[in-house]
C-alpha cells in the first residue's frame, strides 16, 4: 500500500519529506554515478523504505555515507513518522551500544534488532544529532519536525533558493550545515548533486559544470581547498552562490571572496549556525560581505538574537522556532518535551553602529592558568596577524599550542611565556603538518592538548604519526606546501614535471601504485593496505619517459643507431598536457597556467644554452632565444625542448579565447580530434630550404605527435582507444622514413594507449623513476657531458651523461625549496618579515645559552 503525502495519524513530518511527490519529475537528486532521479522516483524508493520500517514508531539508527542509500534512509525515517538517529557510520557501534536503536538503516537495508520498539519516543521528536564538538558521543541533539521545517524555510527565505537550482553537496550529511544543505534544497524543490570527489579534484569541477551546478557550500577549510582548486578564475555559468557556515573564514578571505564572487557574477553568503538551533541562525548578506566581513550579520527569518551578560562578556543567546527541544544522553531523555525555550550559544558577540552582530570571542575558550585569564581565540588571532598560523587550546595550568606556520618552536614558546606572563614550562609548542580536524572540517581543539602531550618534551610531533609515510612521499615532492588530509596531487599544483618523482615516492611507500592515485586525497592513499610485489607496477608513460631519454642518450653517444625518442617524448608531453595542463584544474585552463607549465620548461632551457654559448664554441647565444627555426643557426641539439615551448605559446594563445575553452571541457574527445586534424595539416608543408624543417624538427611538423599524445589521454572508452589505436598505426608510419625511429614512437605510443601500467622488477622502479624524473636536465646537460667525454666508450659516455643529469635534477630539487623558504626573509623588510627575523633570532639566542 502506498502512503498517503500527509502526516500518519498525529505524526508530524517535515513538508520536505512528506511531500516529495508535490514536485513531480523534477529532477531531485544527480548521483555521481548512475541516472538522475525525478522526485517522483525518489518518492518511490522513500515510500517502499517506509514499507519496510513498518507502522510503528520507531528509534532508527541511519549509517550516513555519501550517496543516495542515506538520503533515502534519512528521508524514510522522517517520512514514516520514526525517529532518526543520523551519524557518521564509523560512530555506529558507539551509538548502538548507548541508545539501543530498534532499527539500523546502511543505505536502504533496515537491520531489525527487534520488531517493535523498547523507546518511548515523544511525539514531537523526529531527529538526533551528533553536537558538532561531541560527535560520535553520546550526547545528542533533539531536534523536533518543526525545527525542521522551520529552518529549512528559512534558510530558502534569505538564499532565495528556486526549484531550478542545483547544490553540490560537499558536506557529510551527519553535519548540520550539509544536512541544512539537503533539507533546504528539498523543501524548495531543487536538485542536490552528489559528488563522490573532493572539490579539489578535477573530476568535481568536470561533474559541477556538467550537470550545471548553482551552489556550493564549505567550511573554512573547504575554502583553502577551493582555493587551490582555482575557483576564483573559475568560468563556472550556472554558480548563483557559495555559502560559507561551520567556524569563523578569516575576514581577509571573506573580503576576498566577495570580491572573486562579484567578478564572477556569484554572491556570497557567510552564515553562523549551530546543530542546536537546527542549523541556521545569522547570515550576512552577500552586499556587506566586503565591507563588513568580520560580522555574522542578521538573524535569519523568524528568529531573534540578544546578548546577556556574563563574567566574560555578553553571550549571543538565539530564539527561534529552530531551537531544539533539548539534549539527550540516555535513551531515557528521548521521552522528553522542550527543555530548551533559548539556546545560550557560548560565543560572545556584540551589535555593531551597523545593526550587525559579531563574535568576539568564546566562553569556552577562556583558561585560568595561574589565575591569569588567557582567552585563546585571542591568541591565536594576534599571532594570525604577525604571520603564524596556530591552534591554541588549555588543560589544567598548561598552554597547548599547534604551529603549522611560523617561527622556531622555542622562540615562540618563548615569547608566548613573557607576552602571557606563564612560566615557559607550561607552555608547549609542537609544529604539525596539518591541525587536527573533525568530520565537519572545524578545528578539533579537544585534540590539541593531547598531541602536545604525545610530542614529549623538547621534541616535535607531527599529527597522524601513523601516516607518515604517504605524507613523507608528497613533502619530497612538495616540500614547501601545506598537506591537509584532504590534499590531492593534483590540488597541490603537480604538474608532468612532478608527477613522475610522485608515482616513484608512492611505490616506495605503498609497495604499488593505486587507481586514480592523483585525485586520490592523503587521507584516503595513507589508509590503503601496504603491498610487497616482486614486479611493482608502475605507470607506462613514466617508463616510457626514462626510455626514450636514454635512447636520445644512447644514439647521441654512437651507443646504438635507434632514433625517435625525442620525438616519442612529444607523444608523452601532449598525453600529460592533457592529464596535468587541461585536466589539472578545470575553469582556470588559460593563458596564465599553460604559461606557466611552459616556463618550467623554458626558464632553465634558456639559462642552461645561455651559459653554454658563454663557455662554448659549439651553441651560439642564438640557440638560447628557443628560435632555431627561424635563425636556423648551425647547432640543432636543443631543438626539442624550444620545439615544445613554442607549441605550449600556441595553445596559450589558442586557450585564451573563453570559447575554446569551454569547448574542451564540454568535449574534451572530439576537441583532441580537432587538433589532431589541424595539426596534421602542417605535414604537407616541410620546408626543404630550411635544414632544421626539413629534419622534421619544426613545430608545424611534429604538432600532430603532441596531438596524437593529448588524443591518447582523451580515450577512456574502449571504442575510443581502439579508435585511436587505428590512426597511430595509420599515422605514424607514414611520416617517419627511417623504420627505427618510426617503430620507437608506434610502439611507445599503442604502449601508453593500451597499457596504462607496466610490470617492472621492483629494484628497477627507483631507477627508472630517477632517469624519468629528470628526463628534462639529461636531455640539457648531456651535449656537454658527450664533448667532455670524446674518445671514450660509447657507453661509459652514455651512462655518465645519463648519471650527471639526474645529480644536476636532484641537486636542484634539493636546493631550490630551501633557497625559497629564504626569500621571505631575505627579501623583505616589512613588519611580517621584521618579527619572523626576530624571533628566529631569540631562538637562537636561546639555544646558543643552552
Amino acid at each position: 500500500m502506498r502512503h498517503e503525502e500527509v502526516p500518519r495519524g498525529a505524526r508530524s513530518v517535515p513538508a520536505f519529506a512528506g511531500d516529495l511527490r508535490g514536485h513531480g519529475d523534477a529532477i531531485a537528486v544527480v548521483p555521481a554515478d548512475g541516472a538522475p532521479l525525478t522526485y517522483t522516483e525518489l518518492a518511490d524508493r522513500v515510500d517502499a523504505l517506509v514499507e519496510r520500517l513498518g507502522a510503528q514508531r520507531r528509534l532508527v539508527l541511519v549509517a550516513a555515507t555519501p550517496g543516495v542509500p542515506t538520503l533515502v534512509g534519512y528521508l524514510a525515517a522522517l517520512r514514516g513518522g520514526h525517529v532518526a538517529l543520523l551519524a557518521a557510520a564509523e560512530h555506529v557501534d558507539g551509538l548502538l551500544a548507548a541508545y539501543d536503536p530498534d532499527v539500523v538503516l546502511r543505505g536502504e537495508t533496515p537491520d531489525e534488532c527487534r520488531p517493535g520498539t523498547r523507546h518511548e519516543l515523544h511525539p514531537d521528536l523526529a531527529l538526533l544529532l551528533c553536537t558538532s564538538g561531541s560527535t560520535g558521543s553520546p550526547k545528542l541533539v533533539r531536534l523536533s519536525a518543526v525545527n525542521l521545517e522551520s529552518n529549512a524555510a528559512s534558510i530558502v527565505d534569505y538564499l532565495g533558493i528556486r526549484a531550478t537550482d542545483r547544490a553540490a553537496l560537499t558536506l557529510p550529511m551527519h553535519y548540520c550545515y550539509g544536512l541544512s544543505v539537503v533539507n533546504s534544497n528539498l523543501h524548495a524543490g531543487a536538485a542536490l548533486l552528489l559528488p563522490d570527489r573532493s572539490v579539489a579534484d578535477p573530476q568535481f569541477w568536470a561533474a559541477f559544470r556538467r550537470h550545471r551546478g548553482t551552489s556550493i557550500h564549505g567550511v573554512p577549510y573547504t575554502f583553502e581547498l577551493l582555493d587551490r582548486a582555482g575557483l576564483d578564475q573559475m568560468e563556472l555559468p550556472h554558480l548563483r552562490y557559495v555559502t560559507q557556515a561551520g567556524g569563523r573564514l578569516d575576514p581577509a578571505q571573506v573580503r576576498r571572496w566577495a570580491r572573486v564572487g562579484d567578478r564572477r557574477g556569484w554572491r556570497l553568503f557567510v552564515m553562523y549556525g549551530q546543530t542546536e538551533a537546527t542549523a541556521r541562525m545569522a547570515y550576512l548578506p552577500p552586499t556587506l560581505a566586503a565591507t563588513c566581513p568580520s560580522a555574522i550579520g542578521m538573524p535569519i527569518p523568524g528568529g531573534a538574537i540578544s546578548l546577556e551578560p556574563t563574567a566574560d562578556g555578553h553571550e549571543i543567546v538565539f530564539r527561534g522556532p529552530g531551537v531544539m527541544l533539548g539534549y539527550a544522553e540516555h535513551p531515557a531523555d528521548l521521552a522528553r518535551g522542550r527543555t530548551v525555550d533559548a539556546l545560550r550559544t557560548g560565543d560572545l558577540g556584540r551589535l555593531r553602529p551597523d545593526g550587525l552582530y559579531e563574535i568576539v570571542g568564546r566562553r569556552s575558550r577562556f583558561i585560568k592558568p595561574f589565575g591569569l585569564r588567557i582567552d585563546l581565540g585571542r591568541v591565536e588571532a594576534q599571532l594570525a596577524e604577525e604571520g603564524c598560523t596556530a591552534v591554541c587550546a588549555g588543560v589544567d595550568d598548561d598552554l597547548a599550542v599547534l604551529v603549522r606556520h611560523g617561527p622556531d618552536p622555542d622562540a615562540l614558546r618563548s615569547l608566548l611565556a613573557e607576552r602571557l606572563g606563564l612560566p615557559a614550562r607550561h607552555v608547549r609548542v609542537v609544529p604539525v603538518v596539518e591541525f587536527p580536524r573533525l568530520p565537519s572540517g572545524k578545528i578539533d581543539h579537544a585534540a590539541v592538548p593531547a598531541l602536545c602531550r604525545a610530542a614529549g618534551p623538547g621534541r616535535a610531533a607531527r599529527a597522524g604519526r601513523g601516516r607518515r609515510g604517504v605524507r613523507e612521499a608528497f613533502r619530497a615532492v612538495f616540500p614547501l606546501a601545506d598537506l591537509p588530509n584532504n590534499a590531492t596531487f593534483v590540488s597541490l599544483g603537480g604538474d608532468s614535471l612532478s608527477y613522475v618523482r610522485m608515482t616513484v615516492e608512492l611505490q616506495r611507500v605503498l609497495g604499488h601504485l593505486p587507481q586514480r592515485w592523483d585525485t586520490t586525497t592523503i587521507g584516503e592513499l595513507a589508509r590503503l593496505p601496504r603491498a610487497r610485489r616482486s614486479w611493482p607496477a608502475v605507470e607506462t608513460a613514466v617508463v616510457l619517459r626514462a626510455v626514450a631519454i636514454v635512447l636520445v642518450v644512447g644514439s647521441h653517444a654512437g651507443l646504438y643507431r635507434w632514433l625517435g625518442g625525442a620525438h616519442l617524448l612529444f607523444g608523452i608531453a601532449g598525453w600529460a598536457f592533457a592529464r596535468f595542463v587541461l585536466d589539472g584544474s578545470p575553469g582556470t585552463v588559460g593563458p596564465a597556467r599553460i604559461l606557466r607549465s611552459t616556463a618550467r620548461i623554458a626558464v632553465p632551457v634558456v639559462v642552461w644554452i645561455g651559459w653554454r654559448a658563454a663557455v662554448q664554441d659549439d651553441v651560439q647565444l642564438q640557440n638560447a632565444l628557443l628560435l632555431n627555426y627561424v635563425l636556423d643557426p648551425p647547432a640543432w641539439g636543443y631543438w626539442y625542448v624550444e620545439t615544445l615551448v613554442q607549441i605550449l605559446v600556441v595553445f596559450a594563445v589558442v586557450f585564451a579565447v573563453p570559447a575554446v575553452r569551454r569547448l574542451e571541457r564540454a568535449r574534451p574527445y572530439p576537441f583532441a580530434l580537432l587538433v589532431l586534424a589541424i595539426a596534421l595539416s602542417g605535414r604537407a608543408f616541410p620546408d626543404t630550404d630550411n635544414e632544421f624543417s626539413a629534419r622534421l624538427f619544426s613545430p608545424h611538423l611534429v604538432l600532430w605527435l603532441f596531438a596524437l599524445g593529448w588524443l591518447v589521454h582523451r580515450s577512456t572508452t574502449p571504442a575510443r582507444r581502439w579508435a585511436t589505436a587505428a590512426l597511430v598505426v595509420a599515422l605514424v608510419p607514414t611520416f617517419f622514413v627511417e623504420t627505427a625511429r618510426g617503430s620507437v614512437v608506434l610502439v611507445g605510443l599503442l604502449a601508453l594507449l593500451l597499457l596504462p601500467r607496466l610490470w617492472v622488477p621492483r629494484a628497477a622502479v627507483r631507477p627508472i623513476g630517477a632517469v624519468a624524473s629528470a628526463s628534462l636536465a639529461i636531455y640539457l646537460t648531456h651535449y656537454a657531458v658527450l664533448a667532455d667525454l670524446v674518445g671514450l666508450p660509447p657507453l661509459v659516455v652514455t651512462v655518465a651523461a645519463v648519471v650527471f643529469g639526474v645529480v644536476v635534477w636532484t641537486a636542484l630539487h634539493t636546493l631550490a625549496p630551501r633557497a625559497v623558504a629564504l626569500l621571505p626573509v631575505m627579501c623583505s623588510t616589512g613588519p611580517r618579515s621584521r618579527r619572523w627575523l626576530g624571533w628566529r633570532a631569540a631562538g637562537s639566542q636561546e639555544r646558543s645559552a643552552v
